[in-house]
């Protein structure tokens, strides 16, 4: 088959590999759609050490073959693979966290991904969701890690609520995601970025106003249009400035949930205004995933068009093209959310 090989930092080649093959657990699939992620640009940039040759986390697809232990799929079913699974053994596993499974089954991380005509997922049974008819496949890519990870945050961990003031910092796919998860709840969301281009795009994703940090002071234009502070901030990016600012745009009791991640170890870590945030009793919230038994109400919503994750996608590309998307990722020069269905 044709992958996308990750041979070196910042070194991509389109070759052909072996078909991957199954234990009686797993299940085979025929890729129809790959997202590209930033969280795959960490490992091509060299933030995060290679793990895995292919890379790639947000597929969708057809079900090609099965273990004979699998119950709950057979072949020509349509698919979609959380980003983090679970063996279904650890105390996370059987506390209902799987996406935090001691083991941790992530496709492009800790077994060959997406960016390939065909992905072998271990447990399938516990790891892998019907994509419903209504959701055809560049969506379902769309929902990625990206997407289901925002949605979790948003409803689950921050639990926003109708006529809240939600911050996003960051609008690439995770900051759409969230600012269009928040809007359907019924929030009044405020993008931030440097790209002007994102933020036109943050507004047809439903963010009531967007604020370009290049030109204007995001906390200080955030206090005045909120008469105080945001109830909620999330940081979509993971780097220093949208953190901090982030936290700094609450008011009083407000919730900071941080989904962006930054580089592992000291180089990755963000000094956060401590003192500030006790004195006005802000909470710091981190979210990772979403278990695949909580995928059900995301994808209905989506069958129904009440989400439509479909909107950020900016292009359809070949495996050969994913490279340039990395290097514009670089220069924070990435509109939407790019989604492979060429494999060549």
């Amino acid at each position: 088959m044709k992958a996308l090989v990750l041979e070196d930092v910042k070194k991509l080649t389109v070759t052909e590999v072996p078909d991957p093959t199954i234990d009686d657990d797993g299940i085979i699939i025929k890729v129809k759609a790959n997202g590209v992620c930033r969280s795959d640009w960490h490992f091509w940039n060299g933030d995060l050490p290679i793990t895995q040759e292919i890379l790639g986390h947000e597929f969708v697809g057809i079900v090609e073959e099965v273990g004979k232990n699998v119950k709950r799929f057979k072949p020509g079913d349509r698919v979609i693979v959380p980003f983090s699974g679970g063996d279904g053994t650890c105390e996370y596993c059987v506390s209902g966290k799987p996406h935090l499974c001691e083991s941790s089954f992530i496709p492009g991380m800790t077994y060959p991904g997406g960016y390939a005509e065909y992905v072998a997922v271990p447990y399938g049974d516990r790891n892998v969701v019907h994509l419903p008819e209504g959701v055809d496949f560049v969506e379902g890519a769309a929902l990625g890690c990206r997407f289901m990870t925002s949605y979790s945050g948003i409803t689950a961990k921050a639990n926003v609520r109708p006529g809240e003031k939600v911050v996003v910092y960051g609008c690439g796919g995770i900051g759409l995601s969230a600012i269009h998860v928040a809007a359907n709840i019924g929030a009044i969301v405020i993008a931030v970025d440097i790209n002007d281009n994102n933020l036109e795009l943050a507004k047809k994703m439903g963010a009531q106003y967007t604020i370009n940090s290049r030109n204007t002071d995001p906390v200080e234009t955030i206090k005045d249009l909120t008469n105080g502070g945001a109830d909620v901030s999330v940081d979509a990016l993971g780097i220093p400035d949208t953190c901090v600012n982030g936290i700094l745009s609450l008011k009083k009791g407000g919730r900071h949930l941080q989904i962006g991640v930054n580089k592992m170890g000291e180089e990755g870590r963000i000094p956060l205004p401590i003192t500030e945030m006790v004195m006005s009793e802000i909470q710091l919230i981190t979210t990772l995933g979403m278990p695949a038994h909580h995928y059900e109400p995301m994808l209905a919503q989506v069958a129904l068009g009440k989400l439509q994750p479909g909107k950020m996608v900016s292009g359809e590309i070949s495996l050969s093209e994913v490279e340039k998307i990395f290097e514009d990722m670089s220069n924070f020069n990435v509109t939407g959310t790019y989604v492979v269905t060429k494999f060549e």
